[in-house]
């Protein structure tokens, strides 16, 4: 089935500005949604409609912590008590996605670090959404401010091309696809 709908959910200040990010370069054919995860965790989610494509972009803090937004989205995940089909259980399938935002700049304890060992609260967040019943759309995305965030505008459009490559509305002509998308072997423009 075709993503109609794209539903960001963003758990921090620089969550909020990636997401904005993403809004910029979505396809017109698609309604998308920018939600805080501060929200009410039930009435961020469509979970009846199989076309939309839930997209988390979570931040971590010192401590493996999730941001004062983020934290009431993954309690309210993590609760032992959530049925283990809450995301399948009424028939439509559950799409999602996550991308994780932290900062390695935080870990003064260890010698190296990258972007896994500081995004505690995306893979948490990840593997408890599959473990609900969720079908991952796309990979777990992960970046560290300190390297700038450069894993990003990778994840963007990566996210794109799988979104237009699975795009069932439209025959999936390269000569359709827009421009800003970087593919393998070179942008199609």
């Amino acid at each position: 089935m075709a993503i109609e709908k794209i539903i960001v959910i963003h758990g921090g200040e620089l969550a909020k500005d990636v997401a904005e990010q993403l809004q910029a370069k979505k396809p017109s054919s698609v309604a998308m949604e920018l939600r805080s995860a501060s929200k009410s965790p039930k009435s961020l989610m469509d979970t009846a409609n199989a076309s939309t494509l839930h997209c988390f972009i979570m931040q971590t803090i010192e401590n493996a912590a999730p941001t004062e937004d983020g934290g009431s989205t993954l309690r309210f995940f993590k609760r032992k008590t959530q049925p283990a089909d809450l995301l399948s259980a009424n028939g439509a399938v559950f799409q999602f996605t996550v991308l994780g935002l932290g900062d390695s700049n935080l870990l003064l304890d260890r010698q190296t670090t990258s972007a896994k060992d500081c995004n505690q609260v995306a893979q948490e967040l990840d593997k408890r959404l599959e473990q609900l019943g969720g079908s991952r759309f796309y990979e777990l995305g992960q970046a560290d401010e300190r390297s700038e965030l450069v894993e990003v505008e990778p994840w963007i459009q990566g996210l794109l091309a799988k979104f237009w490559a699975d795009d069932t509305h439209t025959v999936y002509n390269p000569q359709t696809l827009p421009s800003s998308i970087y593919y393998p072997g070179g942008n199609l423009s």
